[in-house]
């Protein structure tokens, strides 16, 4: 009886080298939404020097009902601060190398120079945020005066530690700015007491409110020994808030504050682009910042320092 011959097919791993791969774009896991950025509000700063002038002992400005007798009426008048803080732009930089042979071989279907533009002004932004809270000048952790600096009654962050929050940035508080981790604790504290706390939509996404202020995660904000900070901001130059400051009008500006210029092509055929982003940040008055200190995240576990 003669044998069945046995029936054979193309397999699949030859059949694949006749496909195309749908490819993406490279993905960058350090990317982040950025709120902060997005909730300040933005000032054009020219020459890159921001003076902001303040009131000399404010509550020496007298004033008062007047009687029927204008004679009795008090005079006064209004002192400026002799010098002025000022603030100058800091620079955020790099210098992207993208070999010519590179980018003129394997730049389809994406092409090579844009995709590295992007991801590394993307990690440019990034650290911009964690400048804006970080910065040793500017920073807003460094910003809060210390009046305005306060301590959780229990260790891990309560509805009553915010709302302490609020009795020192009581004047228009636009959000609450803290780690992701700190929102966990502070909506375990909410879940503990029976109080969850409401949501709201911004920008598309969900955040957790208290007293109708939304909470506003960074994971810039920095987390050690299993602690964290919680901010309060109010943010806008007609609120005498915080205010972000930048360069307008750069040579290859490609959004507020960032450019992007072409350095040249050196003799091993590399090409060069020079990415800057200029910003800073002021707050106008003391008022506008308060920081909740030593918070405590959770007891059993271990979160090294994220702001690097």
């Amino acid at each position: 009886m003669a044998d069945t011959p046995t029936q054979r097919a193309l397999g699949d791993n030859a059949a694949r080298q006749l496909a195309n791969a749908t490819k993406t774009t490279p993905t960058l896991a350090t990317i982040s939404p950025r709120w902060l950025t997005h909730l300040l509000q933005w000032i054009p700063v020219e020459a890159g020097i921001y003076r902001l002038n303040q009131v000399k002992d404010p509550e020496n400005v007298q004033v008062r009902c007047a009687k029927r007798d204008e004679s009795e009426l008090p005079t006064t008048f209004v002192d400026y601060e002799d010098q002025p803080r000022e603030y100058f732009l800091n620079a955020v930089s790099t210098i992207l190398d993208v070999h010519t042979r590179v980018s003129d071989l394997y730049s389809s279907p994406h092409d090579q120079i844009k995709e590295q533009l992007r991801l590394t002004i993307e990690t440019i932004k990034e650290k911009q945020e964690a400048e804006l809270i970080n910065n040793p000048d500017y920073g807003l952790l460094a910003s809060v005066h210390p009046d305005q600096v306060i301590t959780p009654l229990s260790g891990a962050p309560t509805p009553d530690d915010l709302d302490e929050l609020l009795t020192k940035v009581w004047k228009e508080p636009a959000f609450f700015l803290t780690h992701p981790l700190g929102i966990a604790a502070f909506g375990r504290e909410c879940t503990r007491r029976g109080v969850p706390p409401p949501t709201v939509s911004l920008f598309g996404a969900q955040f957790l409110t208290w007293r109708g202020i939304p909470l506003i995660p960074s994971d810039k904000v920095p987390v050690a020994d299993g602690k964290t900070k919680f901010l309060l901001l109010r943010v806008g130059e007609k609120r005498q808030g915080v205010v972000g400051l930048y360069q307008p009008g750069l040579p290859g500006e490609q959004s507020p504050g960032l450019s992007v210029r072409f350095m040249g092509i050196n003799r091993n055929a590399i090409a060069s682009y020079l990415v800057s982003l200029y910003c800073s940040l002021a707050v106008q008055t003391h008022d506008a910042l308060a920081l909740l200190d030593e918070v405590e995240i959770g007891k059993f576990h271990d979160y090294p320092d994220t702001y690097k």
